[in-house]
C-alpha cells in the first residue's frame, strides 16, 4: 500500500501524522510512504530523518494525496483540501464529524472511506483520543494561568497564590482523561480545585487518589451554576465520543461570573461545552464574553508539536499499519475497536453519533460499504 503524509496546513498546526520510526515500520511491511517535505519541520523532525528511515519525499501535498491509497493526518481536511478526496482513497485522522457539516457532507459526496481517530473506542476507552487529551488538559491549566494575568486580559491572579494570599479557584467540568490531567495540574500548581461529572463512581476514584485534596461534586445544573460564578477559571473538558459537547454553561451565567474569569473549552472541536464557544486559534485565542475571557483554540496539543506528535504516533501506529497490511475490510472485522472508527464510507455514514448529529441515516453494514 502507498501511505501518503501530508503537512498540516490548520492555522498554527505543527504537529505530523507519522514520525520516522513510523515511516521505518511501514517500509518494513513492504509498504510506501509518501512525506511531503517540511512535513514534520514543526515538530523537529527533519527531511533527512524521513528519508534515512525510507520515506520517499514529494514536494507537493497533491503528491501525497493522489498517489496514496491511504492518507493519515492530525487535523481534519479543511476546505482546500477537500479537492482530494476520492473514492478508492482511505483518510484516517481526527474528524469530529459531529461538529463538521460542510466536511461531512464533503466525505459523503466523494465516496471516500474515512476513519476518525477519535471514534476508534475499546470499551469505554479511546486510545487514539486520550494522548491528545492529555497533553490538552494539562496545556489549559497553563493557558488558563497566563489569561489570568492582568496583561492577558485577567484579573491579575497567580495560580496558587502565596502565602497569605488565597490560591484561583478552579473548576473542571468533566472527569474523564482532559479533565484528570487538567485538575492534577492545577492541584499541581496549588489551585483551589474542584471537579465535577456525573459519574459518581470515578469521582470516588478520584476521592481516593487526591486523599481529599481535589473537591469532588456531583454535576447538575444547580451546582455547575454554584461553582462557576464562584470560579477564577473554568475548564470544559466534557466528550460524549463523536457527538456534540452538551452545552453546560450558558451565556446567562457567563453573566454572573467574576470579572475577568477565564473559561478554556476543551471541548471545542465537538463543538464546546459553553454555550458562547467558537473556534479560535494560537494566533488569536481568546475573546471576550460579557467580563470573561474565553479560550476555545482548537487544536490546542498543536502549540506543543514535538511532545503531541509522539504521543499521537505511539497510539496511532498500529492501526495504521493494520490498514495497510490487511487491507480496510479485513482491519476492520478483525478489530471491533478500528471498526468504531469507521465514519463514512462509500458515500454513507456508518456512525451514530454523526448520523443523529446531521439528521443523516446511517447505514449499519458498513461491511457492505468497504
Amino acid at each position: 500500500m502507498i501511505i501518503g503524509v501530508p503537512k498540516e496546513i490548520k492555522n498554527n498546526e505543527f504537529r505530523v501524522a507519522m514520525t520516522a520510526s513510523g515511516v521505518h515500520e511501514f517500509t518494513t511491511h513492504g509498504h510506501t510512504v509518501l512525506v511531503e517535505r517540511g512535513a514534520g519541520l514543526g515538530s523537529s523532525i527533519s527531511d533527512d530523518e524521513y528519508a534515512a528511515a525510507g520515506a520517499e519525499l514529494v514536494d507537493t501535498a497533491a503528491e501525497a494525496w493522489n498517489r496514496a491509497n491511504m492518507v493519515v493526518k492530525v487535523k481534519e481536511p479543511i476546505a482546500s483540501e477537500y479537492q482530494y478526496f476520492r473514492k478508492d482513497l482511505v483518510l484516517f485522522t481526527y474528524l469530529h464529524l459531529a461538529a463538521e457539516p460542510e466536511l461531512t457532507a464533503a466525505l459523503i459526496d466523494s465516496g471516500i472511506t474515512a476513519i476518525a481517530y477519535e471514534t476508534v473506542q475499546e470499551g469505554r476507552a479511546l486510545p487514539l483520543l486520550a494522548p491528545m487529551s492529555e497533553v490538552a488538559g494539562r496545556l489549559s491549566v497553563q493557558v488558563g494561568a497566563q489569561c489570568l494575568t492582568k496583561p492577558a486580559g485577567g484579573p491579575g491572579i497567580l495560580l496558587g497564590g502565596v502565602p497569605g494570599v488565597r490560591p484561583a479557584k478552579v473548576v473542571v467540568l468533566g472527569a474523564g482523561v482532559a479533565g484528570t490531567n487538567a485538575a492534577a495540574m492545577a492541584l499541581g500548581a496549588g489551585a483551589d480545585v474542584t471537579i465535577m461529572d456525573i459519574n459518581i463512581n470515578r469521582l470516588r476514584e478520584l476521592d481516593a487518589v487526591y486523599a481529599g485534596r481535589l473537591k469532588t461534586v456531583a454535576s447538575n445544573k444547580f451546582e455547575i451554576e454554584r461553582s462557576v460564578v464562584e470560579a477564577d477559571l473554568v475548564i470544559g473538558s466534557v466528550l460524549i465520543p463523536g457527538a456534540k459537547a452538551p452545552k453546560l454553561v450558558t451565556n446567562a451565567l457567563v453573566a454572573k461570573m467574576k470579572p475577568g474569569s477565564v473559561l478554556v473549552d476543551i471541548a471545542v472541536d465537538q463543538g464546546g461545552c459553553f454555550e458562547d464557544t467558537h473556534p479560535t486559534t494560537h494566533e488569536n485565542p481568546t475573546f471576550k464574553v460579557h467580563n470573561s475571557l474565553f479560550y476555545c483554540v482548537a487544536n490546542m496539543p498543536g502549540a506543543v508539536p514535538n511532545t503531541s506528535t509522539y504521543a499521537l504516533t505511539n497510539v496511532t501506529l498500529r492501526y495504521a499499519v493494520a490498514l495497510a497490511n490487511k487491507g480496510v475490510k479485513a482491519a476492520l472485522a478483525a478489530d471491533p475497536a478500528l471498526a468504531a472508527g469507521l465514519n463514512v464510507a462509500a458515500g454513507q455514514v456508518t456512525h451514530h453519533s454523526v448520523s443523529t448529529a446531521h439528521n443523516l441515516p446511517l447505514a449499519e453494514d458498513w461491511a457492505a460499504l468497504v
